[in-house]
């Protein structure tokens, strides 16, 4: 048996809704700028007597995820009570649903690590967040826990895939393929804070599954899955045992820590929410109508645009960037923006940590259409590109690509231009020159090599090497 495929890993997704208000009450879910503890009341407080109303948005974004990925909905799903006791959940229970989800089995399709595969998902339900504890650092330790309720009953959809996953890479795969999903329907915003939790379950086949709880970030799953892979192989090398327990990501340390023994379901003593009726709500899958999803995008994008597989998949990835391009399309050589948007500026944007909302469209339709008309070469366009973040960056009103080319001398010049950086480059080379008159070609490549160095990449290699070449080919009968 292949080491690839002793690897197994399910997830536990769990995504907040984009709803105004809560799952429960009618407290507002936007509170990021004001102070904690602001955002309650007696239901979500948990007060006695306080009765929770569901959220008819929030089963309506609960329906568009399962129709989205192919999950049948039954003719009836109930919320139960998950019994457990802890400093954030007030009513020393979470309403969640258990036995009866809101829908169940369907995948979603992604590419695998051997070609594209479906995940299955087992099921997808609704339930409430609990509040969130904010620990106060003392000398080395915690000197004290405060609780802020403003995220208790905040709606989450959570999302259980069956164990198809055999590497980290696939699972991050599969976690950008949802998000991405999620996003073109409109249920789900990942810019939010605490927008996305997951819960990890790894084995090596054979051995016990452990779960790595609460992992905040789609990087931070890869790490996480990829220490525990290695640790749990370790383990199996020295001949000890993997024992069953549930474990903490620390995304600082890049290492996974052992929390507790894995509880069972039993240990949470579910039953049905007396204060909430089922929910029959299989018909309204029918009257939903889903936007265009991630897949048949890209199918679009090669269609019209003309664009590769490969760029189609970058570009749709992510619903922000999918629209950037289709409206950069719009404007300039659409093959020619598919490269620069999902080659170089991906690229760029994320070594500066940059949304693509930032970057000013009309700008970078310029610089395209520069490299398009042939005015500046590759080079010289990614450090004006670069410039152009930077700008952003600072706060600054940039410049156009087209005025910063012609303010800073970066157009690409012809003959005249470059002779004289051609003929100092000749002069200093004298055994290159040589070397190229005796029948060897590299001699030419150094040559240009140096006269793009000295011109900083302003100069177009296909323009100065016949240039070079005819300076230094001797004439016939010299």
């Amino acid at each position: 048996m292949s080491e690839h495929t002793d690897v197994i890993i399910g997830l536990e997704i769990h995504c907040q809704l984009n709803t105004e208000t809560k799952l429960f009450c009618g407290c507002s879910t936007d509170y990021k700028t004001d102070g904690p503890n602001t955002h309650v009341c007696p239901v979500c407080l948990g007060l006695p007597g306080a009765l929770p109303m569901i959220n008819r948005k929030a089963v309506e974004y609960g329906l568009c995820v399962a129709k989205a990925l192919n999950l049948e909905v039954p003719e009836e799903s109930e919320f139960a009570r998950k019994n457990y006791f802890y400093p954030d959940l007030p009513k020393g229970y979470q309403i969640t649903m258990y036995d009866r989800p809101l829908a169940v089995w369907g995948y979603l399709e992604i590419e695998g690590d051997e070609g594209e595969k479906k995940i299955r998902i087992t099921r997808i339900h609704l339930e409430e967040d609990p509040g969130r504890l904010v620990h106060k650092a003392g000398a080395g330790h915690v000197a004290y826990t405060l609780v802020d309720y403003n995220r208790s009953g905040i709606p989450l959809i959570e999302i259980v895939t069956e164990p198809d996953l055999r590497s980290p890479k696939e699972a991050r795969r599969f976690l950008n393929k949802l998000r991405a999903t999620l996003e073109y329907l409109g249920v789900y915003d990942g810019e939010r804070e605490g927008g996305l939790r997951v819960d990890a379950n790894i084995s090596i086949r054979g051995s016990e599954r452990v779960e790595v709880k609460n992992i905040s970030s789609y990087k931070g799953v890869e790490k996480a899955l990829t220490f525990e892979i290695t640790r749990q192989k370790n383990l199996i090398r020295r001949g000890l045992r993997v024992e069953r327990e549930t474990r903490h990501f620390q995304e600082g340390r890049g290492i996974t820590t052992s929390a507790r023994s894995k509880e069972t379901e039993n240990d949470y003593r579910y039953f049905p929410e007396p204060d909430l009726r089922p929910l029959r709500v299989k018909d309204w899958v029918e009257a939903i109508a889903l936007p265009e999803l991630p897949d048949a995008r890209r199918d679009r994008f090669m269609a019209t645009y003309g664009i590769s597989l490969n760029h189609a998949r970058t570009l749709t990835g992510d619903l922000r960037l999918a629209e950037f391009y289709e409206a950069l399309a719009a404007k300039t050589d659409p093959a020619l923006a598919a490269t620069w948007t999902a080659d170089t500026l991906l690229g760029e944007l994320n070594y500066r940590d940059m949304p693509v909302t930032t970057v000013p469209l009309d700008h970078f339709a310029d610089l395209v259409g520069l490299v398009g008309r042939g005015e500046v070469t590759d080079r010289v366009a990614v450090d004006v590109l670069r410039a152009l973040l930077d700008a952003v960056i600072a706060g600054e009103t940039p410049v156009t690509p087209s005025e910063y080319v012609k303010q800073h001398n970066l157009g690409k010049g012809a003959a005249d231009a470059f002779a004289a950086v051609i003929d100092e480059v000749i002069a200093e080379n004298p055994q290159a020159v040589a070397d190229y008159r005796e029948g060897k070609g590299a001699a030419l490549n150094f040559l240009v090599g140096q006269v793009m160095k000295k011109t900083r990449g302003k100069a177009d290699p296909k323009e100065i090497t016949p240039l070079i070449a005819a300076r230094i080919t001797p004439e016939e009968g010299a």
